[in-house]
């Protein structure tokens, strides 16, 4: 396709708009590629899904057909930017505060440990703050129950207290 006609392809494609493409190639710095009529366009990792990915691999796959929401056209660099994640619901939206759920410590820090608090391997996490152990001692890995007792949708983030026995 030449300059002029990926111009002209271009000038048809508008922010909000909903694409369908190929998956062309899922670079190793996380960027998936999709042909758009002729026109090359990217999804960023962030945009792929709400939930967290490792690899873009885990989402798509080279020579699949996907609908995106455009999100940015540049002209000048002949770019577009696409988007998977706008076209799905927010699943945060049906956390409930006052659920309780028992979830792996993922992760340890200073101030707390992180807990999956869904069944699925790429669920939330949310943070059960070091106030809520009670001078517990947990491990990554260890089951604890715990109570949602925030959720905060802007921020995307998850509040825990360990839920009462």
């Amino acid at each position: 396709m030449t300059g002029d006609q990926e111009s002209a392809v271009l000038t048809t494609v508008r922010p909000g708009q909903i694409v369908t493409g190929t998956v062309t190639e899922i670079a190793p710095f996380s960027v998936t590629f999709v042909d758009i009529g002729g026109i090359t366009a990217h999804i960023n990792l962030p945009e792929l899904s709400w939930r967290h990915v490792n690899h873009p691999a885990d989402i798509v796959a080279v020579g699949q057909q996907i609908s995106a929401e455009v999100l940015d056209v540049d002209l000048e660099r002949v770019r577009v930017a696409l988007s998977l994640k706008s076209l799905q619901a927010d699943p945060l939206l049906d956390v409930q505060v006052g659920t309780i759920v028992t979830g792996p410590v993922t992760k340890l820090l200073p101030f707390g440990a992180f807990v999956r608090v869904e069944d699925l391997a790429n669920g939330f996490e949310g943070l059960l703050h070091k106030f809520w152990l009670y001078e517990r001692a947990v491990t990554e890995g260890d089951l604890v129950k715990v109570k949602i007792i925030n959720v905060d949708v802007t921020r995307r983030t998850i509040e825990l207290r360990l839920a009462e026995e």
